[in-house]
């Protein structure tokens, strides 16, 4: 289901940092994206690299984008494979 178009630009980058938060594993494309938030391509696009350029989201060697593993979740699988 695509969002209503929001009327400012911080008020969509803060809906979009909310839906990675609580989905730690959501990973979309841009055009994924576009369509979850209801956004043009490129501000889709501008918006996702604006999370990059923040460190919020990275992205994947396939094209999508998601938020980065935590340095807790880092730190506790090189705990397990020792």
């Amino acid at each position: 289901m695509a969002y209503e178009r929001v009327g400012t630009i911080e008020a969509t980058l803060q809906r979009v940092r909310g839906e990675f938060s609580e989905m730690p594993g959501l990973c979309l494309t841009p055009a994924q994206a576009s369509r979850l938030w209801g956004l043009d391509a490129v501000a889709s696009q501008a918006l996702l690299d604006a999370l990059v350029d923040a460190r919020f989201l990275q992205r994947t060697a396939n094209g999508g984008f998601m938020r980065p593993a935590t340095e807790r979740s880092r730190s506790m699988g090189d705990q397990r494979l020792r």
